[in-house]
């Protein structure tokens, strides 16, 4: 069977797109279907549109919604490259601002110049996002000055805003009830913090886990993934999402492991040089038991997040609370915006850039029963 498809960059991450009536009408048949057009498990996915990483093996399910002040509602998933499994728990936040420009050329919102709005229902985490999307002569406009750490070249700004996102996964801003927990890692005992806003993350201090906090991904060799996957688990059974033992195979994704750490000036993966006066952390993220070659949308608002609560790793060395936080990855320094409103976070916004990269079938290997067909 062939099926209706779109591939778009959003941010730093790439993701095959459907129209939820081209989704299977059988809910229990998704993660087979995602599976199937991506040629996953296989380290290559030779046989599908994924492309062999984690930041490019992921899917956006989108439909035009009845909700009250919704445009549209979108379903993350993140397909796993080894596994037989496709992990719906959280979001992508580069890759929901390519949902914005997809709604609006798709028809499902309407082009309105210069800025349309796009109000965003995430699924996963039953959070709204608000996408401001340039519009020019009736259609998105791709070309811009805008340039993003992690992307060659420049494009249009998409201006991404996430309200209330507090307990986005597990319903708990501090999944454990603490703004610090220690566990028995194995290297002993050490410090994390849990924090889910947009996403949950566990927080580690580089120093803690052996680590200087600007290492490149290249440079974080198999031994030392294993052992903060080996946390990374512990967190997961504290948030309830599975056993320590299977956190591998039934929550890949979600918590993220995140490694933070104070200013400092390193030589980033495109060779510029970054000094520690313009960045207020490092900070190094693990994706799908991998290391991310830059920065989270979703690990960048739960880290801000986490700059502002009282006794966290995060805010114990983001001391200094500012409007604009800036967060050094591997790939450059991204910057988030924080609204306050009587010193408490009201929206917190990052720009991202996305652009519509193909647009046509994909081939399935067995036939599906699809939602469009039932309507």
């Amino acid at each position: 069977m062939r099926v209706p498809v779109v591939v778009m960059r959003g941010g730093t991450s790439k993701a095959v797109f459907l129209n939820f009536g081209d989704m299977p009408s059988d809910r229990l048949l998704w993660e087979e279907f995602l599976l199937d057009i991506m040629g996953s498990p296989d380290q290559r996915q030779i046989d599908g549109l994924g492309g062999a990483n984690s930041l490019t093996s992921k899917a956006a399910i989108i439909k035009k919604s009845d909700l009250e002040e919704i445009d549209v509602e979108y379903t993350f998933a993140q397909v796993s490259i080894e596994n037989q499994l496709v992990d719906f728990k959280g979001n992508c936040g580069n890759i929901s601002s390519a949902v914005g420009p997809y709604a609006i050329e798709q028809g499902m919102v309407p082009a309105i110049e210069p800025i349309t709005r796009v109000r965003i229902f995430n699924t996963n985490t039953q959070k709204v996002i608000i996408a401001e999307v340039e519009v020019e002569n009736g259609q998105v406009k791709t070309e811009g000055m805008c340039s993003i750490p992690g992307v060659p070249g420049t494009g249009s700004p998409i201006y991404l805003s996430f309200t209330r996102a507090e307990g986005a996964v597990t319903g708990k801003l501090f999944p454990t009830g603490n703004p610090i927990d220690i566990i028995q890692s194995p290297k002993g005992p050490i410090n994390i913090s849990i924090i889910d806003v947009a996403n949950p993350l566990v927080f580690v201090h580089a120093h803690n886990v052996g680590l200087i906090g600007t290492e490149q991904p290249h440079e974080l060799t198999t031994e030392k993934l294993n052992e903060l996957e080996e946390i990374r688990s512990i967190a997961a059974e504290m948030c309830q999402f599975s056993t320590k033992d299977e956190a591998t195979q039934k929550s890949p994704a979600v918590p993220k492991m995140t490694i933070i750490a104070p200013p400092q000036d390193f030589i980033d993966v495109t060779g510029v040089e970054r000094k520690a006066a313009d960045m207020d952390c490092t900070i190094r993220m693990i994706s799908m038991q991998k290391p991310h070659q830059a920065l989270a949308i979703t690990g960048a608002i739960c880290t801000t997040a986490g700059a502002f609560l009282k006794e966290t790793i995060v805010s114990d060395i983001i001391s200094v609370k500012k409007e604009v936080v800036r967060l050094a990855h591997p790939a450059g320094i991204m910057e988030t915006k924080v609204d306050l409103i009587a010193g408490n976070i009201s929206a917190i916004k990052v720009v991202r850039t996305a652009r519509m990269i193909l647009e046509g079938y994909v081939y399935t290997k067995k036939n599906y029963d699809f939602t469009s067909k039932l309507a």
